[in-house]
């Protein structure tokens, strides 16, 4: 199975859009949502079966007994996160900010305190004719990193006999991306042409290198910014990165997504550079010759 990772440095800069395209492009019966903290690509895909639902176990969390605590304010006191709020009459914890750490259940010469487990998330798989695993992380919660693992571990599992996945990975440079790299034969980066954009496709690079696999570069709405396109295709050049194509800034977006489809399924500009971006990856991921 070939394993299709489409990147972006920061969330809106038309990842998810590039992704669903592509599916369409490829048929693609294998694909996964890798941004846990705002799950999109549902939205414009045909999957609509009931999926298969499954908890997401995070770090734990601290709960008190009220009826061992006497009081004596040795959790509150040593909390780093301020977790631990006194009331009339005993001791409560905040959900939100309660890092799971255990120091409180630690000292707690009561034992009133004890670590359980924390459901962060749910994990969601759609099995039809399209396999499709997605997850949802709380509100407030960490261990996204971990959930995205756990989507592609899912997919993955379920699409053995699948000659190609597609994943439309997580938004920033951070661990969630991390996780999601991991395991892949190619990134698609997809970036703007604005200097934070540059930036962010210097760091995904630099991520994707760590993991040896192929790395190819298009560029989302480059009509905003003609000069700032240039200056990421010279510095793809400059390093002997894959420079697949540029989008060019279309409306048509917005009755695409209003409508829950695709690029593919309109007749525009954006379409017709995607195509152009789409088979330039195709010839990376597959090894064909690339000018």
């Amino acid at each position: 199975m070939k394993k299709l990772l489409i990147l972006s440095g920061k969330g809106g800069t038309g990842k998810t859009t590039t992704a669903a395209t592509f599916i369409k492009f490829t048929g693609a019966k294998a694909i996964a949502d890798c941004d846990v903290d705002a799950p999109n690509l549902h939205l414009v895909t045909s999957v609509r079966v009931k999926p298969d639902e499954a908890d997401f176990i995070g770090a734990e969390k601290a709960k008190i007994d009220t009826n061992k605590c006497v009081s004596c304010g040795l959790c509150m006191d040593n909390c780093h996160f301020d977790a631990i709020v006194k009331t009339v009459s005993t001791f409560n914890i905040k959900e939100y900010a309660c890092e799971g750490c255990g120091v409180c259940s630690y000292l707690c010469p009561q034992e009133a305190i004890q670590m359980n487990d924390d459901i962060a998330g749910s994990l969601k798989l759609y099995k039809d004719e399209t396999i499709f695993s997605t997850a949802q992380l709380k509100m407030g919660r960490g261990n996204s990193g971990k959930l995205v693992a756990a989507v592609k571990q899912r997919l993955l599992k379920e699409a053995t006999d699948q000659e190609l996945t597609i994943i439309d990975g997580s938004p920033g440079i951070g661990c969630p991306v991390i996780a999601s790299v991991s395991g892949m034969d190619m990134a698609l980066i997809v970036t703007e042409p604005t200097v934070s954009g540059l930036s962010d496709l210097k760091r995904l690079i630099k991520s994707a290198s760590i993991f040896e696999i192929k790395v190819a570069v298009c560029v989302n709405k480059w009509d905003i910014s003609p000069k700032q396109t240039e200056t990421i295709i010279q510095f793809c050049e400059d390093n002997s990165i894959v420079f697949a194509g540029k989008i060019p800034y279309d409306k048509t977006a917005y009755a695409a997504v209003n409508n829950g489809k695709s690029f593919a399924d309109y007749d525009c500009p954006a379409r017709d550079a995607l195509k152009m971006v789409y088979e330039n990856t195709m010839d990376v991921l597959y090894d064909n010759n690339i000018n």
